[in-house]
C-alpha cells in the first residue's frame, strides 16, 4: 500500500511543528479573540452514529493539541468549540447556529454523515463560515456553495470502486442493493453503485428498502433471497447493517454482503458477529499501512486515545490541520480569504492520504477496502482515483 511518499512524514512534521507559529502574525486578527481563534466542531458524539463522532472528534482534537503545542496559529491558540447533535435530524442547524451567532467561530469542523452536513452547510454558506467536512461523501455537501470543503472522496469514487470490486474481484453477476431511504448517503451511494455495476455488465436482481433505525429486516431479506442474487450491497450505516447481517444468515443467506465507509466502527462486529465473516467495506484509510505517516499517526491516536484510530479519526485530524494551514497561509481569519486559500491546496500532506482541493472543492483521495476476517478489519487493497 502506497497512499503516501515515504518521505512525507517529515513534511508533516514540520506541517505541524512549523506551519502555524507566530511568523506573518498580523497585527490584529479579524475575527480572533484575544488569545484565540475559536473553530467550531459539530458531531454525533451521541446517539445511533456516536462512534463516527467519537472518532472524528478524537482526530480533531489530537491536530489540535499538536497545532497549539506547536505555537498556536498566527500566534494565537485554537480553541475548539465542540457541540453534540446527537445524531439526529436538525440538531446539525441547531448547534451551528449557535456556534456562528453565538460563540463566533471563524470556520466550522463537521459532520460525518451526509444528511447532517446538508443540515449545516446552507447556514455556514449563508454567513460566509468556511465548512469543512471531515467524511461526508454525498456529492450534493460541496454543491451548496462555495465555502463548503470536504478532505475525503466523494460517492461517485466511492460507488464505482465497489462496483468494480464486486465484479472483478469477487466475481459478482446478479446482486441485490438494500438502501436506507432516510439516509442521503445511502440513496446516494446506492446509486452511484448501480450505475458502476450494470455498466460493466452486471444486474441488479433486486432492490429492497429500510429507513434508518428500523430493527428487523426480515421482508426485505426474504424476497431478496427469493431473487437469488450472488451478493448484497448495503449502503447504509453500522448500526443496522450488523443487525442485516445477523438476519440474512438466520435466513440462510450466506452470500457476501459489501458497503461502504458508513460500516466501520466497532460496533459493527459487536453488533454483527461472526455473521459478518467475509464480508467487505469501503473506507478511506487502513491503520495497518505501512507508510510512516500512517504509522506516525496510529502512534500518536494510540499514545493519546489507547486505542487505534479508524478513518474517521484520521479524516478529522486532516480537517483540522487543513483548515490551520489556510489561516497561517492567509495570515487572517477572515471567512472570505480562509475560502480561497482553502481553495487553492494541493498536496497537502495528511494521515489519510496526500489532499488537494479541486474546483468543487472536493478531495482526490483513494480508497481502501477491508474484509471482517476473525472479528477484526483486515486491509484488502488501495484504490487510487
Amino acid at each position: 500500500m502506497n497512499i503516501l511518499r515515504p518521505s512525507i512524514i517529515c513534511t508533516v512534521a514540520f506541517t505541524i511543528a512549523g506551519l502555524l507559529t507566530g511568523c506573518n502574525k498580523p497585527s490584529s486578527v479579524p475575527g480572533a479573540g484575544d488569545d484565540t481563534i475559536k473553530v467550531g466542531e459539530f458531531a454525533s458524539l451521541t446517539g445511533s452514529e456516536a462512534t463516527f463522532g467519537q472518532s472524528s472528534h478524537n482526530g480533531t482534537q489530537l491536530a489540535v493539541d499538536e497545532i497549539n503545542a506547536a505555537g498556536g496559529v498566527l500566534g494565537k491558540k485554537i480553541q475548539l468549540l465542540t457541540e453534540d447533535d446527537q445524531s439526529q435530524a436538525g440538531q446539525s442547524a441547531t448547534v451551528v447556529r449557535k456556534l456562528i451567532s453565538s460563540d463566533g467561530v471563524v470556520a466550522i469542523l463537521g459532520e460525518v454523515a451526509s444528511s447532517r452536513s446538508l443540515e449545516a452547510a446552507p447556514i455556514c454558506q449563508q454567513n460566509k463560515i468556511p465548512m469543512i467536512s471531515p467524511s461526508s461523501t454525498n456529492p450534493r455537501v460541496t454543491e451548496v456553495g462555495d465555502f463548503i470543503f470536504r478532505v475525503c472522496f466523494i460517492d461517485p469514487f466511492q460507488g464505482t470502486v465497489m462496483a468494480n470490486f464486486a465484479r472483478k474481484t469477487l466475481k459478482l453477476q446478479n446482486v441485490a442493493v438494500l438502501t436506507d431511504v432516510k439516509s442521503d448517503y445511502s440513496v446516494g451511494l446506492a446509486k452511484f453503485f448501480k450505475e458502476g455495476f450494470t455498466t460493466t455488465g452486471g444486474k441488479i436482481a433486486a432492490e429492497q428498502n429500510y429507513s434508518g433505525g428500523d430493527k428487523d429486516f426480515n421482508a426485505q431479506l426474504t424476497s431478496i433471497k427469493a431473487a437469488n442474487p450472488d451478493g448484497i450491497f448495503v449502503p447504509g450505516y453500522y448500526t443496522e447493517v450488523g443487525l442485516i447481517a445477523l438476519q440474512a444468515k438466520q435466513l440462510g443467506l450466506t452470500i457476501p454482503i459489501f458497503g461502504g465507509d458508513g460500516w466501520e466502527s466497532p460496533s459493527l462486529v459487536q453488533i454483527g458477529g461472526a455473521a459478518l465473516e467475509g464480508d467487505y467495506f469501503s473506507t478511506h484509510f487502513s491503520p495497518q499501512a505501512s507508510t510512516p505517516a500512517v504509522q506516525n499517526f496510529v502512534k500518536k491516536y494510540e499514545a493519546k486515545f489507547k486505542d487505534a484510530p479508524d478513518a474517521m479519526a484520521a479524516l478529522g485530524y486532516d480537517s483540522a490541520l487543513i483548515l490551520a494551514d489556510a489561516i497561517k497561509k492567509t495570515g487572517s481569519t477572515d471567512g472570505t480569504k480562509i475560502r480561497d486559500a482553502l481553495a487553492a491546496e494541493k498536496d497537502f500532506p495528511g494521515a489519510s492520504g496526500n489532499i488537494t482541493i479541486d474546483a468543487n472543492r472536493n478531495a482526490s483521495k483513494p480508497a481502501v477496502i477491508l474484509e471482517i476476517k476473525n472479528g477484526a478489519f483486515q486491509y484488502v487493497q488501495t484504490v487510487a482515483p
